[in-house]
């Protein structure tokens, strides 16, 4: 449904999007993730057709990006990284412009979704709060039931309340059969929502996995806590992935040396032994720290 061929656009050096090929498949959620500056947005708006590329091109179900922006504008929906209004319009008037805009027969969706994220539309939208201003533009971009979504950092300026809710929503428009491209900085949001995930640094395509590979290649931290420093200092010292250490306290992270793990504990008096699941984002860190060259 969306594919990215070859896609460079510069802006200096290491500003930009350079070679970036990937495909979403129909009825897939993506995720694009990468740190700030690193080409997402840049890659959206040519998705939009915004820009005009340097070299590659882009199309969505077949149409190309920038020829046929207008065509494909009619299917999609799209939430901005940083949206712009008409501050003095009220909430509903906005969507009610939108509405009329996209040719809508129908507000039911539109009130559906008002309803779902508590959103306000009565005052003024120079006066409601980045949050308010967010469930706006997620209203905007669903509210027409388009086959294809495109949302930039979705859920910045959301509470965890309407944060679990728009992962929800995610899941809900996937099986109905949408495509969804988005962008963030949510790791867990990406972890419960996405099929794939492609990893962006400094404009190059880093890497893209599928989330249940991501999730089975996993690893557990674990905090050990020894009767002492000198059994902490002596176990740091041995041949394990140590994040930390402070005082008697050991912070490990273990894959599949599990039973060696265990075993070397024995020679030690431990106090206290806590394990938890690492998320996602420390997955993801290790690829932030490669040569975006590589790969």
């Amino acid at each position: 449904m969306i594919k990215i061929e070859n896609l460079t656009k510069s802006y200096g050096i290491d500003k930009g999007v350079f070679n970036l090929s990937l495909s979403v498949n129909r009825g897939e959620v993506f995720g694009f993730l990468g740190p700030n500056g690193a080409g997402k947005t840049t890659t959206i708006r040519h998705l939009l057709g915004f820009l005009n590329p340097d070299d590659g091109k882009c199309s969505i179900d077949g149409m190309d990006c920038r020829q046929q922006s207008a065509e494909i504008q009619k299917f999609i929906g799209y939430l901005p990284g940083e949206i712009v209004f008409f501050d003095s319009m009220s909430g509903l008037e906005f969507l009610k412009f939108m509405a009329e805009m996209r040719k809508m027969k129908s507000n039911a969706k539109r009130d559906q979704l008002i309803e779902m994220l508590e959103l306000d539309c009565a005052g003024t939208i120079r006066k409601m709060s980045k949050g308010m201003k967010q469930k706006l533009g997620l209203v905007a971009a669903f509210m027409h039931d388009p086959a294809v979504l495109i949302l930039d950092e979705p859920t910045s300026g959301l509470d965890p309340l309407m944060h679990n809710r728009f992962v929800s929503l995610i899941r809900v428009e996937k099986m109905a059969g949408k495509t969804i491209f988005m962008s963030s900085h949510r790791f867990d949001e990406i972890e419960h929502t996405c099929d794939r995930a492609g990893i962006i640094r400094s404009g190059f395509l880093v890497t893209v996995e599928d989330i249940a590979i991501l999730r089975a290649n996993q690893r557990k931290k674990y905090t050990i806590t020894f009767v002492d420093n000198q059994a902490a200092t002596d176990f740091a010292q041995r041949d394990f992935d140590i994040i930390s250490k402070t005082e008697n306290v050991v912070d490990v992270v273990i894959q599949d040396n599990l039973s060696q793990f265990l075993a070397s504990l024995t020679n030690y008096h431990v106090t206290g032994l806590d394990s938890g699941q690492l998320g996602l984002e420390d997955v993801f860190m290790q690829y932030y720290g490669k040569d975006e060259h590589n790969d």
